[in-house]
Order: C-alpha cells, then sequence, then structure tokens
C-alpha cells in the first residue's frame, strides 16, 4: 500500500509527489527496469485529502495516534516551528494544533470518534455484505 498526497494541492510540491509516486509504483512493476530486482507494484494507492475540499472514499479513526501524529508533523520546525523568516507564511504551534485538531475532530464527527483521517482512492470499492457495513444511515 502506497500513501500519496491527494493530487490537487494549492503547493506544488504535494502535487508533484502525487505525480512522481504514482509513476513510481507504476514503473516498479516493470520486469526490465531493474535486472536485480524483482517486480512489484503495490495492491493499493490512497490519497491523503486532509487538505483539499473533497468528499472521502472513507475515513480512518486516528483517536489513538492523533498526538504522536501531531508530534510527528510538528517536528517539521522549518514549517511549523517559530522562526523569524515564517513568522509571516506559518501560523504557531498553537495555532496549527488548534486547525489541524479541528479538522481531525470534523472527520471524526463522521464516523462518531473523536479524530478522523480522510482518504480518496480512484477505484470504486466493493462491498460483499452490505449489512455488514460499518455505517448506520439512521
Amino acid at each position: 500500500m502506497v500513501i500519496l498526497p491527494y493530487w490537487q494541492a494549492r503547493h506544488p510540491d504535494h502535487y508533484r509527489c502525487c505525480e512522481m509516486g504514482f509513476e513510481a509504483c507504476f514503473l516498479a512493476g516493470l520486469k526490465k527496469l531493474d535486472e536485480y530486482t524483482e517486480p512489484h507494484r503495490p495492491q493499493k494507492i490512497l490519497y491523503a485529502s486532509l487538505y483539499a475540499d473533497v468528499k472521502p472514499s472513507f475515513i480512518v479513526d486516528i483517536s489513538a495516534q492523533f498526538e504522536r501524529r501531531m508530534n510527528a508533523l510538528l517536528s517539521y520546525t522549518s514549517q511549523y516551528g517559530a522562526t523569524e523568516e515564517g513568522a509571516a507564511l506559518f501560523p504557531d504551534e498553537g495555532e496549527i494544533r488548534g486547525r489541524l485538531g479541528a479538522i481531525a475532530r470534523f472527520y471524526g464527527n463522521q464516523i462518531g470518534v473523536k479524530y478522523g483521517e480522510p482518504f480518496v482512492v480512484k477505484e470504486a470499492i466493493q462491498i460483499d455484505d452490505i449489512v455488514a457495513m460499518p455505517v448506520r444511515s439512521i
């Protein structure tokens, strides 16, 4: 499984990463690309859609991992740290925590948990037993 950024994004690094990641997944499955490595393609490609304004294909409960996720994100001090050069571009850590927490709470609320992470897949998802689907309509 590979998780890539959603294919439409404000920042060029994000959508280019998506393009390059998808191409790498395809190229990794070619037999003649590398004679020393067995070809392999991931079974699934998921797109992280947290920052995209799109309807997710599914939402994962991240309540147990939320603080760990926040600490990992905030370890990128060049983007989230308190620096003079980034002060005009990036909010401070408290504001970032508040914003990301609100987004995760929004998606968590949609599936009845504290924090959720949305993902998109391009393919249709097969459901073998509609009664066992983990959703409740009413």
